[in-house]
Parts: structure tokens; C-alpha cells; sequence
């Protein structure tokens, strides 16, 4: 069945060829790629303009910088990183905007940022002392990092009868990510009919949802659910979660484990703009691209806010997609097919964070020892989604990330840094966003207080007793503070939404009808997960098409 769907289907099979050939790029040959002397144009300011500081457009900044040739960062913000900055608050508390954990390489026992700059070695990790804690209704237990049997073994353990079912899942698992890497490692050079017959993992997972990929191995939902507990990672329940991005980053995350960085995610931002501005780039903060500067329909610059022009062989946009085609140029009657197929594509969810700092150790008080807890409410994941998307806090479950678990004197000493989580939908919000913008936002301050007190009182009863009589600081982030901050459309964290119409081979290209425009970031190749591992991958992705055109 699957031999004859994928041999009639020479779109599909051109997708994988496609996207396989971008995923060999995070492994790049920079003695391939031009240098500076030979890319640079002394007409331009710069080599590339990059639009956005977040991670996607400070990693093909930083590769454009490694290669000696001259990008220039423009960001509306006052610190690079976007979701991965921090902020301080009196009393010494200092909250990070996202990270709770993410991959790293190893090289020589030391823990590096991010494959392919092995040159920046300023930022320090610690792994998570578990991968992860999971409380359900009946089932409450960790994971270990780095270890898939044991994990294998607590859920057997849960689940007797459903043994053999969990080996064989995670063995498809493993078989999917062989294949893939074997895929990437031939470049291509392989007769595409052959493989269905060499790589049947590949293409089962390619067409397949995160659902459709467990149910001939899982048979109880109570199971399925503990087995895709990290799905609000990507953002979509399994139903709706294209396979191929949840088995091979949440397989790589159980295999190499959890890191967190000493100094949080603003850590990593500024080691990238030392990087970047050590090597002869400029990244400029507070200066907001307005428009994106185009001719013949191919662009050569951009304009900030302020007045600015700015030119440059290529542009790269690392701004949502939305934003970059709707509101930066007037291209539209141009792009009317390209803007309708972005307009098919469904906005991933946003989020809603409460933001604790403790006037005493209340995590060494209990003898807590977790660092990142998740708390469901239930086992029906598509029905937490929809309560998700309402807005609906009474019943959902949260993310608790305790921080002073991960290091000494994360906190103030005697004192306790936390992040309360959950996913949530923008449409609640749109009620208030006229008046948030106006400044008026008395209303919009009693619903987000509301709120923030409902995943209190949880997090009490749950975890941490006696909670609200500790807090000395309190900070409260919704969807329209994640737009405000980060200029994300609807407050995405995740761009589009990982569904099997836009994840892996059909994901949104790089490359655009506009000659010289591309995109970075996780609203584009590969996309968002991985704990920032993704818009890594995508800066590095981009970078390595823009070579490849010149």
C-alpha cells in the first residue's frame, strides 16, 4: 500500500528529495562556501540583511559571519534572542522568557552550543538531573536522561500487557531515524523509486500522523498519552502532530538528554552576537524593519521604522511569514498564490506564563529535587487541545519548570526563580487587543490575574504547598505579551503548525518568489522543537541555499 501510494506520487517523492537535501546542511563544509573577498559587493552596506534577532536569524547571521562575509541584524527589540532572552525584576530575580531544556552537542566531553560552530564555547551547560517528571491522574513518574530502556521499562511496568507493543514503537522509532540518516548521508544520489523498498520507515513517517504511527503498536489510550506526554513541545495532539516531528526529535532528546544553559537562553543570544560582531557583522538593536525594500520583484534592502535603508545581496527574514509578505511589501497581486498557500496554513498555539520569584527556598523545604514537571489532568489529548485553544486554564494541565534544581545561586540565596506554563490559544484574547494597544488595559489585567491565580492555586495543591504565601515577585506573560515582545503573529511560539501538510518535506521553503528573500525560522524549514535546535538548524539551512546560489 504504501510502495504504491508514495510510487504515484512523484510530488511527494520530489518533497523528500527536497527536504532531505536541506537537512544535509546542518552538517555544512565550510571549505565548500565562498568567502568574503570573493561574495561581497561594494555596492551593498552589507552581504546579507537579516530581519530579527531570534535564534533562526542569529544562526545564519552567525554562518554568514564564520565565511568572512558582512551580515547586518536589524531587531525591534532592546536585547537579541526573541523567545530566547531573560529579564530582571527587583529582588534579585532574573526569569527566562522560554527555555526549560534543550539538546546539545558533545565534542571532547564538552558540551557545545549548536553543530557547526564548534568556536563558540562561552556558554556552559548543566544537564537536568531527570529528563523530565509526569503527572497524570494515575501515573506519576520520571524520566531518565539518556536512558530508553528504563523508560521502556517504567512504562512496561504500568502497562505489563503493552510490553512488546512499546519495544516495537520505539524500535519503528529508531528504525525511522536510521533510515532518515541514511537518506541524508547518500545526498541524494539514490533512484527515488527504490525507496519505498530501501527506506520504508522513511516514507511511512513521512505521511503519517503521530496517532496513525502509534496505533498498531498501542492499543490503551492511557498509555498513548503518557508515551506522547511532551506533544505540547510541538504543539498539536498526535491526531493532528505530523509524525515525523515528534518521533526523531523526541527520540534524539530520550537519547543524548536535557541541558539547560548557566547564565538562561539570553546566554546563548549574546554568545551569537559576540560571535557575529567578533568576526566583523553588526547586529543593531531597537531598530524596527518597516519595509521590505523591493524592485522587479526582487529584493535589495529594507527600511526601519526610524528612516534607515539598509542594502544587501540578499535579504533574509527571520520576522513571521505573515508579517514579511502582508505588512513589509506591497507585493501582493504578485503573490496572490504564495500568500493563499500561506493562508492554509494553521497558526501553532501561543502561551500563557506566570513568572514566580519566592521570598524563601520553598523547593528545598518540601525536598523537591524535579526540575520540569508536567501536570495533565486527563488522558484525552485531542480534548485538552480544544480546552487548550479556549483559553481553558479551570481544567487543563500545566508545565512547572523549577530552575534552582538545575544550579546553585540561580536564585537569590534563601530564595526560589519558577515558570508556571500552559499552551494557550490567541482568539480569547482578541477581546482586549485594541484596548492593550491603546494602553487601556484594565480588563485585560483582571483576566490575566484571573488566571495566573487559577495555575497558582494548582501548582499548590499539586506541588508546592503553601505557595502563595511565599511569592515576592510576580510577572504574568499572555499571548498578546508574546506579540507585543517578539512581534510573532497571533503570539505564535511555534510559527505554523507542525501538520503533514507543512512539517518536513512540504514545511515552507526557504527560498521565496521574491528573488533574494528568505526566510529563517520556525515559521520555515525545518521549523520549531528541539529546544531551540530547530531554528538553529533552519539559520543554518538558509545560509547553506543562499551558498548554494551563489
Amino acid at each position: 500500500m504504501l510502495d504504491k501510494s508514495f510510487d504515484l506520487t512523484l510530488e511527494r517523492r520530489e518533497f523528500l528529495k527536497v527536504v532531505l537535501g536541506g537537512l544535509a546542511m546542518t552538517a555544512l563544509d565550510w571549505s565548500a562556501f565562498p568567502r568574503g573577498p570573493k561574495a561581497s559587493s561594494d555596492e551593498h552596506d552589507c552581504d546579507a540583511v537579516i530581519i530579527g534577532s531570534g535564534l533562526g536569524g542569529l544562526s545564519c547571521a552567525a554562518a554568514f559571519a564564520r565565511q568572512g562575509l558582512k551580515p547586518l541584524v536589524l531587531e525591534k527589540h532592546d536585547r537579541p534572542g526573541g523567545y530566547a532572552t531573560a529579564f530582571k525584576r527587583p529582588g534579585g530575580f532574573e526569569f527566562d522568557v522560554s527555555l526549560h531544556s534543550t539538546t546539545v552537542e558533545e565534542r571532547e566531553g564538552v558540551h557545545d552550543l549548536i553543530p557547526g560552530f564548534p568556536e563558540i564555547k562561552d556558554v556552559d551547560f548543566v544537564p537536568h538531573p531527570q529528563l523530565y517528571r509526569a503527572i497524570f491522574p494515575d501515573y506519576d513518574y520520571r524520566v531518565p536522561q539518556k536512558n530508553i530502556s528504563a523508560y521502556i521499562d517504567i512504562l512496561g511496568g504500568f502497562f505489563p500487557d503493552e510490553r512488546t507493543g512499546i519495544q516495537g514503537l520505539f524500535d519503528d522509532m529508531k528504525s525511522f531515524t536510521n533510515d532518515l540518516n541514511s537518506f541524508v548521508q547518500m545526498q541524494g544520489q539514490i533512484d527515488m523509486s527504490q525507496i519505498p523498498v530501501k527506506f520504508p520507515n522513511l516514507v511511512k513517517y513521512s505521511f503519517q500522523t503521530w496517532s496513525q504511527i502509534m496505533d498498531p503498536f498501542i492499543k490503551n489510550p492511557k498509555l498513548k498519552a503518557l508515551i506522547s506526554s511532551l506533544w505540547g513541545y510541538y504543539g498539536l495532539p498526535p491526531s493532528k502532530l505530523a509524525s515525523i516531528y515528534y518521533a526523531m526529535p523526541t527520540l534524539g532528546y530520550l537519547e543524548h538528554g536535557g541541558y539547560y544553559p548557566i547564565g538562561r537562553s539570553q546566554k546563548i543570544s549574546d554568545a551569537f552576537v559576540k560571535f557575529i560582531e567578533g568576526r566583523g557583522g553588526k547586529v543593531l538593536l531597537k531598530s524596527k524593519v518597516k519595509e521590505i525594500l523591493v524592485k522587479d520583484h526582487t529584493a535589495y534592502g529594507v527600511k526601519t521604522e526610524s528612516g534607515k535603508t539598509y542594502t544587501g545581496k540578499v535579504v533574509v527574514s527571520n520576522a513571521n511569514a505573515y508579517d514579511t509578505f502582508r505588512t513589509m511589501m506591497g507585493e501582493d497581486e504578485y503573490l496572490k498564490d504564495y500568500l493563499a498557500r500561506l493562508d492554509s496554513y494553521s497558526v501553532s498555539l501561543s502561551c500563557f506564563q506566570v513568572f514566580l520569584g519566592l521570598k524563601k527556598d520553598l523547593v528545598s523545604e518540601l525536598g523537591i529535587e524535579d526540575t520540569e514537571i508536567f501536570c495533565e489532568t486527563g488522558y484525552d489529548m485531542d480534548a485538552a487541545y480544544e480546552g487548550i485553544r479556549n483559553a481553558d486554564v479551570e481544567s487543563g494541565g500545566f508545565g512547572v519548570m523549577l530552575y534552582d534544581n538545575l544550579y546553585d545561586g540561580y536564585s537569590p540565596r534563601g530564595k526560589n526563580t519558577l515558570n508556571i506554563l500552559t499552551l494557550q490559544g490567541f482568539d480569547h484574547w482578541k477581546q482586549y487587543e485594541e484596548d492593550y494597544w491603546k494602553g487601556s488595559k484594565a480588563a485585560y489585567k483582571k483576566e490575566k490575574e484571573r488566571m495566573a491565580d487559577i495555575l497558582i492555586q494548582k501548582v499548590e495543591e499539586k506541588l508546592l504547598p503553601d505557595l502563595s504565601d511565599a511569592i515576592e515577585v510576580k510577572e504574568i506573560g499572555t499571548p498578546l505579551t508574546n506579540l507585543r515582545y517578539t512581534g510573532n503573529y497571533r503570539g505564535a511560539m511555534y510559527g505554523f503548525d507542525q501538520t503533514l501538510s507543512n512539517s518536513g518535506q512540504t514545511r515552507l521553503e526557504h527560498q521565496t518568489p521574491i528573488k533574494n528573500l528568505y526566510l529563517s525560522g520556525a515559521w520555515t524549514r525545518p521549523g520549531h522543537g528541539y529546544g531551540y535546535g530547530g531554528v538553529f538548524y533552519s539559520g543554518l539551512e538558509c545560509f547553506g541555499e543562499i551558498m548554494k546560489e551563489w
